[in-house]
């Protein structure tokens, strides 16, 4: 077992200090009618929100993805996922949409013609329990990823959903404020209105010690039923995804560019962190060993139309 030492334990957390890759100020989330998400940890000290664990989820989801070839990375080939064709010209997969299986180009029954297959692995039954069960092994079937980073198929019931065994987010302490600013020159007209002309604008960037930090729950995963080759892909697989993001990952905006300076496990404190080249060394074996788990056809193909 390639991952025996998490066997006795619920949770593995994992904290790395970030440093920006240049200077000392970087741009954090914004929200709309909000801004940058500040706060007070309980000993007062000034805190600042630089990473949703949603978009979090989405960048580490996004790690296995090859933009250049439209595919899953060499070492993550063979593990299921659905795509959609739109309209016949244009495609999305259940790895990029931000819902996963949940996205309208997916899961519309009244204009995808496929999904019921999944639907009907998926199992529920109006007025009667839901088997949860049954939900786990058509994901592990279709779209193994949701068993990492979630799923709520409101589209089939509001009961049909699987929280996430892989989160994470990125946080600074002692923040200060750098404000600054700028003009759009407008060499035209610059008294123009409306946004034309000559625009003066006020920004805000921040400094801090930054850190990320990923909780991965095991007990979540053994819950699955999956066996050992299940579970020591999904736990290759999250670990992966989480050096691969601490490696290639961290510009997560124009002006908020980071390096990780030191990563840790936090929980269980014995447990040897591998290395992303050994991960990737390794993913082509768990994929295999996993096959059982897995549709057929690795790839499930469904069609969007907007026309009913």
């Amino acid at each position: 077992m390639l991952f025996s030492a998490l066997k006795d334990s619920p949770r593995l957390l994992i904290e790395a200090k970030l440093e920006p890759i240049q200077g000392h100020r970087f741009q954090p989330t914004g929200f709309p009618d909000l801004g940058a998400a500040t706060y007070q940890a309980p000993n007062g000290t000034a805190m600042l929100l630089v990473e949703s664990a949603q978009s979090v989820a989405n960048r580490l989801e996004a790690t296995i993805w090859d933009e250049s070839t439209n595919d899953l990375i060499p070492a993550a080939q063979g593990i299921p996922y659905v795509k959609s064709i739109i309209e016949g010209s244009k495609e999305t997969n259940s790895i990029l949409e931000a819902h996963r299986l949940n996205s309208p180009y997916i899961a519309t029954d009244k204009k995808v013609k496929g999904f019921e297959e999944i639907k009907n692995a998926i199992g529920f039954k109006e007025n009667s329990p839901f088997d949860r069960n049954k939900l786990v092994k058509a994901l592990a079937q279709y779209d193994f990823n949701s068993l990492l980073h979630g799923v709520f198929l409101e589209k089939i019931a509001g009961v049909v959903r699987l929280p996430r065994a892989l989160s994470g987010f990125v946080e600074a302490s002692n923040v200060g404020v750098a404000s600054y600013g700028g003009v759009k020159f407008d060499r035209v007209q610059p008294a123009a209105k409306g946004g034309d002309g000559n625009v003066i604008y006020h920004r805000a960037d921040y400094t801090g010690e930054v850190t990320a930090y990923f909780n991965l729950d095991l007990a979540q995963i053994r819950g699955y039923g999956l066996g050992e080759a299940g579970e020591e892909l999904l736990v290759g697989l999250a670990l992966y995804k989480i050096q691969r993001f601490l490696h290639d990952g961290l510009r997560l905006r124009t002006a908020c560019d980071f390096d990780a300076r030191a990563v840790r496990v936090t929980r269980p404190g014995d447990f040897a962190l591998p290395a992303l080249a050994q991960l990737e060394e390794a993913l082509p074996g768990l994929v295999r060993a996993a096959k059982s788990l897995f549709a057929a056809t690795p790839v499930t193909v469904v069609h969007y139309s907007k026309s009913k």
